[in-house]
């Protein structure tokens, strides 16, 4: 199922909103000219994950030193300040637990907005960012894309991945 969400003027670069799927509540946010749409529930304890602040990844090489990456961004949830990446969803608190769904966002002409295929959806990168160890909560987060005038998240069930080799081996 496809949401138009905004037009793309009525978006500015730094704003979010909450839209509903059905039962399902997700958050989008556009963080300079990307698009990120990720589940309005934090897995941790199942606060309103998209109320939460917004701010850049940093990094540190040691004490009193520190870099701000780009546009990468996280949300922290409002009740616990648990950190979500707002691409792939994954927390960085701790091992463990699957990562929170995240949606793909689109911009599209008009009201005849067309199906989008798995083929033009662009998988969120996945892994561990700058070092740190993924923790026990990944949200659900959601593909997004923006053609033409407006913006647009993608909630149709995606196929599942293909597990990798255990352990490391080739």
């Amino acid at each position: 199922m496809k949401i138009v969400v905004s037009r793309l003027d009525e978006f500015p670069p730094g704003e979010r909103r909450i839209v509903r799927a059905g039962r399902r509540s997700i958050g989008v946010f556009r963080v300079g000219d990307r698009f990120y749409a990720i589940n309005n529930h934090c897995p941790h304890m199942g606060g309103p994950l998209c109320l939460g602040r917004t701010k850049p990844w940093v990094s540190s090489t040691g004490p009193g030193e520190y870099e701000m990456a780009g546009e990468e961004a996280l949300v922290a949830c409002p009740w616990h300040g648990w950190e979500y990446d707002l691409e792939t969803g994954q927390s960085f608190l701790g091992p463990g637990e699957p990562p929170a769904r995240t949606y793909p966002v689109s911009v599209e002409p008009g009201v005849e907005a067309g199906t989008i295929t798995a083929d033009e959806v662009v998988p969120p990168r996945t892994g561990v960012k700058g070092g740190r160890r993924p923790g026990p909560y990944v949200t659900e987060t959601f593909p997004v894309r923006v053609e033409d005038a407006y913006v647009v998240v993608e909630t149709s069930p995606r196929p599942a991945p293909v597990p990798g080799p255990v352990g490391g081996a080739s």
